[in-house]
């Protein structure tokens, strides 16, 4: 029997992993296949016009800020999940719903929080943004913890 540190360990490395994958996907065939895209991620922490003057490094960057934000969802599920077991129960209605706390929650707190100062509210209208979040980010993220709350 495999302990319980492990299996959450495991659910908020793979949600978090699958959940960036999703999201790096879509945001390659959505914007282009650009470097700049994932430079912009950069620039939340060292500022835009660094980020985007950095080349492959501040890219490389904002790649791995890129899966280290969404593993940090992933853990704020399954934070969530320990208390609230009908979030593993209902995992697709879950992750649909988690998919949108993460839009708006990127969109208008932490960006506006960073160093891109981005509007913070109302954030605007962006269907396309908003059905991947829901549907790449958020429901692998609850579908992966509810296969590692379940084992054991």
């Amino acid at each position: 029997m495999t302990s319980p540190a492990p299996q959450y360990r495991k659910a908020i490395l793979w949600g978090g992993l699958l959940g960036g994958l999703g999201d790096f996907l879509f945001a390659f065939f959505f914007y282009g296949w650009k470097i700049r895209v994932f430079q912009t991620v950069a620039g939340g922490v060292i500022g835009r016009d660094a980020a985007l003057a950095g080349g492959v490094p501040t890219f490389l960057l904002g790649v791995g800020l890129h899966f280290a934000i969404g593993i940090i969802w992933a853990a704020l599920f399954w934070a969530l999940s320990r208390r609230v077991p009908a979030l593993i129960r209902h995992a697709i209605p879950a992750g649909l719903g988690y998919g949108l706390v993460v839009f708006y929650g990127m969109n208008s707190v932490v960006l506006p929080l960073s160093a891109l100062h981005t509007k913070a509210w109302p954030p605007a209208w962006a269907p396309w943004p908003i059905a991947a979040h829901m549907l790449l980010v958020g429901l692998p993220i609850a579908l992966v913890a509810r296969c590692y709350a379940t084992k054991g």
